[in-house]
């Protein structure tokens, strides 16, 4: 029986995954290829107005480190280690900045997806058809978390590293024409830590969007109509209520507290990175501006009361939604 059910659950995933791979799969890899076409663009634009004006790359970098008539790979080869880890470090930064666009996208999708999973499926008669079929609301309900908190971001992750590793070589393969040895620039970079890095992302990411993907979920099976009204009007509406009576001082309730942990949290949770802005001992961490990406520091997250409090909450939610969808199948 539990084979049997394992065996549905994929499924039910797999049909997720092919009704909607327009936004799990084609969104991030469209995405990735505008923004590395952008950056070859941009590349080309550069070069084309710096030869123009007689403005080459390698004499800039040469003459700010008074090298007269040096070019980048003289540069580089003067360094020491703390400014090669800053090339390093700027490398690095070149593959997070590809992945940035992907995980925007992500965010969009993800909420989107959540707000019509179970709407959509009343609206056009389907549920009727799927109810008919051997299959829990459990299940069903499941495998759409299952689809926003794990599929979506494992793709959108595995597009962001495969761009990431892409931009890394149009920087190094640009640079090469300024005298720069392409494998001396990619031995400086850290390809590696940057996609277990992201990858060792998504367990976090799961966790802290399931209040958004839990509300967005409840959302879409109980509202009759226009979920996305109803979605972001409760929260707002109550935050604004929160924010009268502390201004009449009827309640002594910190709204930038409400706002931040519950109105921000039902909404943009499924942001990827949202963990990350709401904890400001990991963006303050170290003296490396890339320490917040390390995992040894992001897993101090699993700490968190507002972490736990909040996969509480979703459950929760994720709970209501399959309630709802059981007995709501009105359209």
């Amino acid at each position: 029986m539990k084979t049997l059910a394992g065996n549905q659950l994929y499924w039910l995933v797999k049909r997720e995954f092919w009704e909607h791979r327009g936004g799990f799969l084609w969104a991030p890899l469209v995405t990735g290829g505008i923004f590395l076409l952008l950056n070859i663009m941009g590349i080309i634009a550069a070069e084309i107005i710096g030869a123009r004006h007689g403005v080459h790359i390698g004499e800039l970098a040469a003459a700010k480190q008074h090298f007269a008539g040096g070019n980048l790979q003289s540069v580089i080869s003067q360094m020491d280690a703390g400014d090669l880890s800053h090339v390093g470090m700027a490398l690095d930064m070149a593959m997070y900045s590809s992945m940035a666009l992907i995980f925007v996208v992500l965010g969009f999708v993800v909420f989107f997806y959540c707000l019509g999973a179970i709407y959509d499926e009343r609206r056009d008669r389907s549920i009727l058809f799927w109810k008919s079929l051997p299959l829990s609301d459990t299940e069903t309900v499941l495998s759409k978390v299952i689809s926003a908190t794990l599929v979506a971001p494992v793709i959108a992750t595995l597009a962001g590293i495969a761009a990431g590793i892409l931009q890394l070589l149009i920087v190094a393969l640009t640079l090469s024409f300024h005298g720069v040895h392409v494998w001396q620039l990619l031995t400086l970079a850290h390809p590696f830590r940057v996609t277990v890095n992201m990858l060792g992302h998504i367990p976090l990411y799961l966790l802290w969007a399931l209040p958004s993907v839990g509300w967005l979920m409840a959302c879409s099976a109980w509202a009759r109509t226009k979920p996305f009204l109803w979605a972001i009007a409760l929260p707002v509406a109550t935050g604004l209520l929160v924010t009268w009576f502390g201004i009449m001082g009827l309640f002594n309730l910190s709204t930038g507290w409400f706002w931040q942990n519950i109105v921000a949290r039902a909404l943009f949770s499924a942001f990827p990175g949202a963990s990350l802005i709401a904890s400001d001992d990991l963006i303050h961490t170290g003296n490396n501006n890339l320490d917040f990406m390390n995992l040894g520091n992001a897993y101090q997250l699993l700490g968190s009361v507002n972490l736990w409090v909040g996969v509480a909450a979703g459950a929760a939610l994720i709970a209501a939604a399959i309630w709802f969808r059981r007995w709501r199948d009105e359209g």
